[in-house]
């Protein structure tokens, strides 16, 4: 398939397969017209990328389950180097939930602090 027709089915800009092929994500060979020729499997990678993605992975972390579905494995996250990036992901979603938590018990003594200190009124006379 062209590349026109892999941004259609895997509902991304040509300009972002050109960006992928471009940082070694995506490869491509040409016909002999000049052409991007895709298959399948491409499909495929373009689909894990975007997943990824989705889910708040950045580009070079996809790289693993590329690399994975490369290797022939059925699922880009089957590979060690795949586990090892969801860990990686999981720590960092972790430490961000415990700063969240962190401040939104700060947010919460304020609110309680202030809700029982006297009132101030703008613009004039209490």
């Amino acid at each position: 398939m062209r590349i026109s027709e892999l941004a259609e089915q895997a509902g991304v800009s040509t300009r972002t397969l050109r960006y992928y092929e471009a940082r070694g994500l995506l490869n491509a060979p040409r016909a002999a017209n000049g052409y991007r020729v895709y298959d399948d499997a491409d499909l495929e990678l373009v689909r894990q990328i975007r997943t990824l993605q989705e889910s708040g992975f950045g580009l070079e972390e996809t790289r693993p389950f590329v690399e994975c579905l490369r290797a022939g494995h059925p699922r880009g996250d089957s590979c060690p180097d795949s586990l090892d990036v969801y860990r990686r992901k999981l720590a960092e979603i972790d430490a961000l939930m415990e700063r969240l938590r962190a401040v939104r018990a700060e947010v919460s003594e304020r609110l309680l602090r202030s809700a029982t200190e006297p009132k101030c009124h703008l613009g004039g006379s209490p």
